[in-house]
């Protein structure tokens, strides 16, 4: 018998919702990111290919790196921040595989509550 991994499961399934979701300028794509110590967000534009605006725990506004919710939360409302700095104000979440809980959940909250609509 096989062994099936975690993150081979979390990449099938991040394929599955990007065959729906896909970011253009009038409306990009917010993706998230963990690792085991980093948070890591992007507002994409898929037609173009490029990036937007972007916020990491590996940014100076940081002083102490970590992956848990506070700093999700952090990342969330400072991406916001400079997506509406960039005047972004509406986008479509992609939430890269992970399930709606917890970090995830805790940066779109922040980042909705920051002024984006999603």
């Amino acid at each position: 018998m096989s062994i099936i991994k975690r993150k081979s499961i979390r990449q099938r399934i991040h394929k599955r919702i990007r065959r729906k979701v896909s970011g253009t300028a009038e409306r990009p794509r917010l993706a998230v990111h963990f690792s085991n110590q980093h948070i890591t967000a992007q507002v994409i534009d898929d037609v173009e290919g490029r990036t937007l605006v972007a916020a990491s725990t590996m940014d100076k506004e940081f002083e102490k790196a970590s992956s848990n919710i506070e700093s999700a939360q952090k990342v969330g409302k400072l991406l916001a921040e400079r997506a509406q700095g960039s005047k972004i104000s509406v986008v479509v979440f992609d939430r890269g595989g992970h399930l709606y809980h917890g970090k995830v959940k805790a940066l779109a909250d922040a980042a909705r509550e920051a002024g984006l609509q999603f």
